[in-house]
């Protein structure tokens, strides 16, 4: 899958260093995934909430973050629309975002 952009999950790691290695891990499989469908999404993330027009919600660090994804699986790319704490995630529309 592509990733745009890398450069927020680094934004906030550089904010919240105990998040760094978490969001790595995850770039990592994101990149390697071959996902086209939200059902692949979920089998390999089986704590993802898979929500409607593409979002997916992603727990970091055992729930202590949060990371919202666009993905358009028609061309395998995936959008960050959002990465913060378990609070901020609590103040956001994450269909608007």
């Amino acid at each position: 899958m592509r990733i745009i952009s890398r450069k927020c999950l680094k934004d906030f790691w550089d904010i919240n260093p105990d998040s760094e290695e978490h969001l790595k891990a995850w770039y990592q499989i994101a990149k390697e995934a071959d996902w086209k469908t939200p059902q692949e999404v979920k089998e390999q993330y089986r704590n993802a909430s898979i929500l409607r027009d593409g979002r997916v919600v992603f727990n970091i660090r055992g729930n202590k973050y949060r990371l919202i994804v666009w993905i358009n699986y028609e061309f395998f790319t995936i959008y960050i629309r959002f990465v913060g704490t378990h609070e901020q995630y609590d103040d956001t529309d994450v269909q608007t975002i």
